[in-house]
């Protein structure tokens, strides 16, 4: 066994139920029995956490896909190179929208993409002031809103302006009529739409591919200054994502999420069940491919150039793709 370059981690996240495997490598010792002491820290927003991250606050961090390529091309404004060993979630994110608005434009989940689109498009072109969020600019969040909205109209999703709000204060921003409607994974949409706010209208894999949502990630100079380290931290996070597929019970996983104030809201085998239950699949549907690929990174990368005007060539792309995912077979 190869000594440690680090054992004491600085692991952050994003309170999502995508970091569950971070929570659960914890709650169950996996850190441990890879000789790792590691500290959770809870970041208030992407924002802060690329940038506790990319400055050495943080040693590795549960981060969105696309903030790889975004630091890799220097359009994040910081340039510090950011890389993966993991995939923790797959395109699991969804798309609600005000309940006023969904009874008054005769908008439903049972919509095809396109017709919801085209129905929400005729809206913001009568009425100027229709406010959408995303997670974070770069996000595979952001390119769900804006692909979603040219099935409709490439003007209107060219440039509607998208606002910023962090995950967990979705539900409050909807509330006070902040933001018509946002882009989320969950349990946010879910919680929303229990408490009466919004209404989930579509899933971000109806309309883009299934590409990596979020990724363990660390600095490119951290990957190559702690190779032991990273190997250890991956193989304790994917030992908490295969059991947390093969599970026969979630009670446990359960009262963890409460604990870290995940689930907010009363759900359960008994209270909101087809809520409980959609939630506990998606749990155990986060990700069947572990390593990540080349090809989701050009995806994001595709998206980059469509709609914030960036030019690369092919080669280029699959080139800045390359460099976000650590070479090394740590899985």
């Amino acid at each position: 066994m190869h000594t440690l370059e680090k054992t004491a981690i600085q692991l952050g996240y994003i309170p999502l139920l995508d970091c569950i495997a971070i929570l659960w490598a914890k709650q169950r010792g996996f850190f441990e029995e890879f000789g790792l002491d590691v500290t959770l820290v809870k970041e208030a927003s992407w924002a802060s956490l690329r940038d506790r991250l990319a400055f050495g606050v943080l040693d590795a961090a549960h981060c969105l896909s696309a903030m790889l390529p975004a630091a890799a091309v220097g359009t994040d404004q910081i340039g510090i190179p950011l890389q993966t060993p993991l995939v923790l979630s797959i395109n699991r994110a969804f798309i609600s929208l005000n309940q006023s608005i969904c009874f008054e434009q005769n908008i439903s989940a049972s919509d095809t993409v396109f017709s919801s689109a085209n129905k929400l498009v005729q809206l913001i072109k009568k009425k100027q002031n229709i406010h959408l969020a995303h997670v974070f600019k770069h996000s595979i969040h952001h390119y769900c809103i804006k692909e979603w909205l040219s099935l409709a109209d490439m003007d209107v999703a060219q440039n509607l302006q998208l606002m910023t709000c962090p995950p967990p204060y979705m539900i409050e921003a909807i509330q006070k009529h902040t933001i018509d409607g946002f882009c989320v994974g969950e349990p946010w949409n879910i919680q929303s739409q229990v408490q009466g706010y919004s209404q989930i209208i579509a899933e971000s894999k109806q309309i883009i591919p299934e590409v990596a949502d979020k990724v363990l990630a660390v600095t490119q100079s951290w990957a190559k200054d702690h190779p032991h380290t990273l190997a250890a931290l991956t193989h304790a996070i994917s030992k908490a994502q295969y059991e947390l597929q093969t599970l026969d019970s979630f009670s446990d996983v359960w009262k963890m999420l409460k604990a870290y104030h995940i689930i907010q809201f009363d759900c359960s085998p008994s209270v909101h069940v087809q809520a409980y239950y959609k939630l506990i699949h998606i749990i155990q549907n986060f990700t069947e491919q572990q390593k990540p690929k080349v090809t989701d990174f050009e995806w994001i990368i595709q998206q980059m150039c469509k709609w914030e005007n960036l030019s690369l060539t092919e080669k280029e792309a699959r080139h800045i793709a390359t460099t976000c995912i650590i070479s090394s077979d740590f899985i």
